[in-house]
């Protein structure tokens, strides 16, 4: 097991770690033994259930309507308001606001993407991976001579962690922006931002002789072509880089997939061990290990396998590969061997932070009732873990994180609105029901909750956000080129930038990069910036943001951008300076496109959105309060999320920090 030591607020991997990174006081006044009539006061618990995307509008609906009366009885216990979320209401960044009690201005987190102003090179906002600084070079071999760098991005202390500065123990599982997972005494596991063993959010592999598929790669998975020869495929897992040779390549394992000639049948043997499938079948986890250094190191993964057909064409879909619980690669939890524990408990489970393969419905790899099925492993899988957790907290504080309403309604938001372009009454008749089944899995989980509530418990349900319809996406690179802010360097392959590659920075004043974030080429702060900072980028700023909230959506009429927010507005803290210079604010039922988030410059400015992907929460945050549930009485209507942060200290007595701007909601 590698070592995972502290140093300057860095997490510090040991050669072996970076080898596998790569591919309030508790008790209350009251004191016993001192007589007659004198008995210790219970000490207070917290539970705090943190329900992704819960959407206050369908919540209320589905409680009138009878679905929901375990919330419906919480509500009536204490109360419920709308939660106001961050800006821009993305998940990193307003469960960052949430486990800190401050704004980004506070934490650092302003988007999914951030992007290195020297190169313009895009990250994952929530951590960073640094190889290590000095190598030997030994035939072949690259041998480290010092340690690699892996860091947690987010700034601010962990509201647990001033939990347990005052003598209370926590759990808190798999909530967002905290990987890796933020040094604790308490029990945590890693969430949102945790990545498949390749480093991605993850990536899916596909293997089929279908002539249609075999050449494409997509964004989310890849597409391996293999033969079919003498009833056998053979074909290779891919693993992560190994940075211990030369170049760095792919490590690989080998698998074999032997097809019965004449039933939707097959065996498949991988590092040996042997399985059947039948077609529309699903595997259960299989563990995988990709070699580094011979009998020496290797990283452990797990998978798997759904067999999609096996006659007329050959398609087997492979899951990401995650870090194994059991054998963490790289550090997932506090302590180390919790992973550990709970897969010996529990079994296996998806440790990537999202679990749902939603690439894999948008890309057509799977059908609607494929993706349901695996998104029903997710949550029947959290679901178990969540029993085993629940049932063994006794005191403190515990917190337990669902996804499955966030990434699912982000796909099947397409069957309740009749307004999205994908939206039929027939889709509506046959998959409708998803998502408010959904919502009722969840009043099972909260009814769970309050059969562990006694009088010193406080109970708290909460989303970091709601849910609008995604129908039109806004190329905000494309205005921008097209409205004189930005050039480049061949017009006729526009089509084909990515990543920045054909722009013209000594042309260029401003950029999209991110889901709600826009960029001023600022003389000496990018590597080509050209606006002198002062003035000159203050009025640009202000000109920009008046001309994007006054476009119009030539088919429908409506305004796509709602406010344009300059960092001084909406964010305090020391991290401001590093905002964006522009937080768009999109109105209701519009996103930047998915060629925005990754510097590219299509034709159009609009398109209509015709992927699965149909809901969506990273528009304005006037349109998209949370929930707030509560077992006790609270004063405040429409709570921030980061004023929950210093209401939980105070349930155990503990003042607020001061560099946390929220407000208790207690009386």
């Amino acid at each position: 097991m590698m070592k995972n030591k502290k140093k300057d607020g860095k997490s510090i991997l040991t050669r072996r770690g970076m080898l596998k990174v790569m591919g309030g006081v508790a008790v209350a006044a009251g004191v016993g033994g001192l007589g007659k009539g004198w008995a210790k006061k219970p000490s207070p618990k917290v539970i705090v259930l943190g329900i992704d995307g819960m959407d206050p509008t369908l919540l209320q609906k589905y409680m009138s309507e009878g679905k929901m009366p375990n919330a419906r009885r919480l509500v009536e216990m204490g109360g419920f308001s709308p939660l106001t979320t961050s800006i821009p209401p993305q998940s990193p960044v307003a469960w960052a606001n949430f486990i800190t009690g401050m704004n980004p201005g506070g934490h650092g987190i302003f988007d999914f993407i951030h992007r290195e102003p020297e190169t313009f090179t895009p990250y994952l906002s929530t951590s960073k991976t640094s190889p290590p600084s000095k190598i030997i070079s030994l035939g072949e071999w690259e041998i480290p001579l010092s340690s690699g760098e892996m860091r947690l991005l987010r700034k601010g202390k962990a509201f647990w962690n001033i939990l347990e500065e005052n003598g209370v123990s926590s759990t808190v599982f798999k909530v967002p922006s905290n990987f890796p997972p933020e040094e604790s005494k308490g029990r945590t596991l890693s969430g949102l931002g945790t990545p498949d063993i390749l480093g991605t959010y993850g990536t899916f592999s596909y293997f089929t002789n279908d002539p249609q598929k075999n050449c494409q790669n997509m964004g989310g998975g890849k597409v391996f072509p293999v033969e079919v020869k003498d009833n056998k495929v053979v074909a290779r897992l891919v693993g992560p880089r190994n940075t211990f040779r030369k170049d760095s390549p792919k490590s690989t394992v080998d698998f074999t997939v032997w097809v019965d000639s004449h039933n939707p049948v097959v065996r498949i043997k991988v590092q040996g061990e042997e399985i059947l499938l039948k077609e529309k079948e699903w595997s259960d986890w299989m563990v995988v290990k990709f070699d580094m250094v011979p009998y020496l190191e290797s990283v452990s993964g797990i998978f798997r396998i759904y067999l999609k057909e096996v006659h007329p064409h050959f398609k087997l879909y492979v899951s990401p590969i995650n870090i194994n619980p059991a054998d963490p690669a790289i550090p997932i939890s506090t302590p180390s061997d919790y992973s550990r524990k709970l897969a010996q408990e529990v079994g296996y489970f998806y440790t990537q932070g999202m679990p749902e393969d939603t690439k894999a419905l948008s890309n057509d790899i799977f059908t609607d009732n494929e993706y349901i099925e695996q998104a029903q492993f997710v949550l029947n899988e959290r679901l178990r873990l969540y029993d085993y957790e629940l049932s063994r907290f006794q005191e403190g504080f515990f917190f337990f994180y669902f996804s499955s309403l966030d990434l699912d309604s982000h796909m099947f938001w397409r069957t309740i609105d009749p307004s999205h372009p994908l939206y039929s009454s027939e889709l509506n008749r046959k998959l409708g029901w998803f998502i408010p089944s959904l919502y009722q899995k969840m009043d099972e989980v909260i009814g769970k909750a309050m059969k562990r509530m006694d009088d010193n418990t406080t109970l708290m349900v909460m989303s970091d956000h709601g849910f609008v319809s995604f129908r039109r996406g806004f190329n905000l690179n494309t205005w921008l080129l097209n409205n004189g802010y930005a050039a480049l360097e061949d017009p006729l392959s526009q089509e084909e930038t990515e990543f920045f590659n054909n722009v013209s920075w000594s042309k260029t004043r401003a950029y999209g990069l991110g889901i709600n974030s826009l960029y001023l080429n600022l003389a000496d702060r990018e590597i080509e910036g050209i606006v002198a900072p002062g003035d000159e980028s203050a009025s640009l700023v202000d000109e920009i943001a008046k001309r994007l909230t006054g476009v119009k959506d030539p088919i429908t009429g409506e305004n796509v951008i709602t406010h344009a927010y300059k960092p001084g507005q909406v964010y305090s803290g020391p991290q401001t300076k590093k905002a964006p210079d522009l937080i768009l604010g999109y109105n209701r039922h519009y996103r930047s496109s998915w060629d925005t988030i990754l510097g590219k410059y299509p034709r159009p400015e609009f398109i209509n959105n015709d992927d699965k992907w149909s809901g969506d929460h990273c528009m304005d945050n006037i349109f998209l309060p949370g929930v707030f549930l509560c077992s006790k009485k609270f004063a405040a209507w429409q709570p921030a999320l980061y004023d929950l942060t210093p209401s939980i200290l105070n349930k155990f007595g503990i003042g607020k920090p001061k560099n946390m701007i929220g407000k208790s909601i207690w009386k």
